[in-house]
């Protein structure tokens, strides 16, 4: 079995070729049953969660990301959250890679949300919005320049040292990026919003979303967070990844519950604007929100993808 670290598994996942990778599996579709949630114990410490996530495409390739999270790490100086990706054979069960599971979730996390793009933001969207400066954050621009002709990047964080570090990494790779201290005049100049965050309380208001304005929207994966407000979702033409977002995301869930929002509204699932089942964007002046909560399937594209890759770099002669 192949072991392809954090340095291997990121070059092997170009934004560009891994947009490819995702829309294809969500043409061909995959078998992507509910994870599994298991407690661990810790005598001592706090409890620990380990997450089982598999996913299938018949004849061709088997997958599994663990994900185990222990949010007391932070006293052992270790991340609170560490995954790894095994690539099997479908045909046979065989072992073929093991991956970086971190690598594999922030690059399809942030390839995701640019595919949606190409449907739902204006083709001429030059400015983008990065709210958050996390690890998928760090990846965004590069992902949504591979689809729009990005010119400017404003990145807005909390904590101000995190959005000016990640706006030196940016500046750094050629990136005209700068600093937005005020989160609602960026949301105001914004042409492309972009969250991915861990935040419990709306950021992003309906009432600064201008017209034309894409909205996306990555960090709400669980029920008690959110980063939007009510509002946002009166105004705008609401699209998911998957249909577990309506059951499981705060963003979702808040509306629903104030009435400001239906699910029945939802326009269309990712997997919808990868098959052509729906058109998406309809006019320059809607406004669009497109809200991610991840799945397997997506996973299992990337990884087979760096796998594929890494085979024929080992044919090439020399």
């Amino acid at each position: 079995m192949q072991i392809l670290d954090q340095a291997q598994t990121e070059r092997l996942l170009p934004f560009d070729r891994l947009l490819g990778a995702l829309e294809a599996m969500f043409v061909e579709g995959c078998n992507v049953p509910l994870r599994h949630n298991h407690r661990i114990g810790n005598p001592g410490g706090e409890d620990g969660t380990l997450l089982l996530m598999p996913a299938w495409q018949e004849g061709k390739r088997l997958g599994l990301k663990t994900v185990s999270i222990f949010s007391g790490n932070g006293a052992h100086a270790l991340p609170g959250l560490h995954s790894t990706y095994t690539l099997f054979d479908g045909v046979t069960g065989r072992p073929l890679a093991a991956l970086d599971g971190d690598v594999i979730t922030s690059r399809r996390t942030a390839a995701a949300s640019a595919l949606a793009a190409r449907w739902l933001s204006r083709r001429d969207a030059r400015t983008l919005l990065v709210v958050g400066s996390g690890r998928v954050a760090s990846l965004l621009a590069d992902a949504y320049r591979s689809v729009r002709p990005i010119e400017t990047v404003l990145v807005w964080n909390l904590h101000e040292a995190g959005a000016q570090a990640l706006v030196a990494r940016l500046q750094a790779a050629g990136i005209d990026a700068r600093h937005a201290p005020d989160l609602e005049a960026a949301a105001r100049e914004a042409d492309i919003i972009s969250c991915a965050t861990l935040s419990t309380a709306p950021l992003i208001k309906g009432e600064w979303l201008r017209p034309g304005v894409h909205l996306d929207l990555i960090g709400s994966f669980a029920p008690a967070m959110r980063e939007s407000d009510d509002e946002c979702f009166r105004w705008a033409t609401v699209f998911v990844d998957t249909d577990e977002a309506p059951m499981k995301a705060g963003d979702i869930l808040e509306p629903v519950k104030s009435g400001a929002f239906d699910p029945q509204q939802i326009a269309a699932t990712l997997e919808d604007l990868c098959r052509g089942q729906h058109a998406g964007r309809s006019s320059d002046t809607e406004i669009t929100l497109f809200k991610a909560v991840g799945t397997a399937l997506e996973d299992l594209a990337a990884a087979t993808l760096a796998y594929d890759a890494w085979q024929q770099q080992q044919q090439q002669p020399g």
